[in-house]
Order: C-alpha cells, then sequence, then structure tokens
C-alpha cells in the first residue's frame, strides 16, 4: 500500500470544491484536517505560515500544504480537487486544482521525510494525475491513492505537461 493511501480516508477526500483563491484552499484542507483533533485555526495558521517561506505547489496543477504540528503523534492528510483551478505560486505558473495536505508531528522523521517524497512521486506521474482529475468519487479517489505503486512509473514526467 502506497504510504499516502494509509493516511487518506473516504472523510478527508472533497471533490469538486467551488473555492477562489489559495488561502480559501488551505481553508477547506485546515477544516478536513481538523477532523483528528488540531484546531482549525491552528492548522490554518501553521499551513499559512508554511507558505509564507515558499510555495507548496509543485507545478501540473498540484500543490502539498505540509506543515509540522506539535499537538500530533502521528501524521495526518487531506485532499481537496477544486472545481476551478486556483493561482497558487507554483513554479511551472500554471493554477492547482489538486492539493493534498500533509501534517506531521513537530519532532518528524524519516518516515515523514519519506511520506513527502511518496507524495511527489505520485505527483510527478502524469498517469497519476490524469486518473486524479478523471476521479468522479472520493471512493476513486482513495483507491488510487492507497492502489498507486510510487516506485517511479515508465510513465512519469517532471516537465510541463
Amino acid at each position: 500500500m502506497n504510504p499516502i493511501g494509509e493516511l487518506l480516508h473516504l472523510q478527508d477526500i472533497r471533490l469538486d470544491v467551488d473555492v477562489s483563491s489559495k488561502a480559501e484552499l488551505l481553508e477547506r484542507l485546515a477544516d478536513l484536517l481538523a477532523r483528528h483533533g488540531v484546531s482549525r485555526a491552528d492548522i490554518l495558521a501553521s499551513l499559512t505560515e508554511r507558505e509564507r517561506l515558499g510555495s507548496t505547489g509543485l507545478g501540473h496543477g498540484v500543490a502539498i500544504p505540509h506543515a509540522r504540528m506539535k499537538q500530533l503523534r502521528t501524521p495526518v492528510g487531506a485532499f481537496v480537487r477544486t472545481r476551478i483551478p486556483v493561482p497558487f505560486d507554483a513554479p511551472d505558473g500554471r493554477p492547482v486544482s489538486s492539493a493534498l495536505a500533509l501534517l506531521v508531528p513537530a519532532e518528524a522523521t524519516d518516515k515523514h521525510l519519506k511520506l513527502m517524497a511518496s507524495a511527489a512521486s505520485l505527483f510527478g506521474d502524469r498517469a497519476f494525475r490524469q486518473q486524479l482529475r478523471q476521479s468522479v468519487q472520493p471512493s476513486e479517489v482513495e483507491a488510487l491513492f492507497v492502489d498507486w505503486s510510487d516506485a517511479g512509473e515508465a510513465s512519469s514526467e517532471r516537465g510541463p505537461q
């Protein structure tokens, strides 16, 4: 099982969300992540502060907002696909429609760094991004994250699409 798939459950996934800005997208992610016992305000503040250090937009319409939270003992995640892409200051200049938020404990270990690497690998794969865009139900997205191999598929593409 993909390590990102271990974190995401149906309650952590929202599709075709109406937001018009990066700030609104971060708010929606904070709403979802708050179910894990950390206050929405603390989550939003941590995600926003991390964005001030530099955009977590990867390119290809994808972002991985993330933060360390002292209130957590284990990593948690949430995925939002927006109805319309929003500006996110990604390196390729493209707006973002897929956002995977990851929160890890403040004393993150190698396991937590591997989560970030796995997420980057997943979203670096053109076929994965395409299937994610075509998914209609949250259950399809959940299954996609669970089942996808991040071992570097042949369809992986790092450049502009």
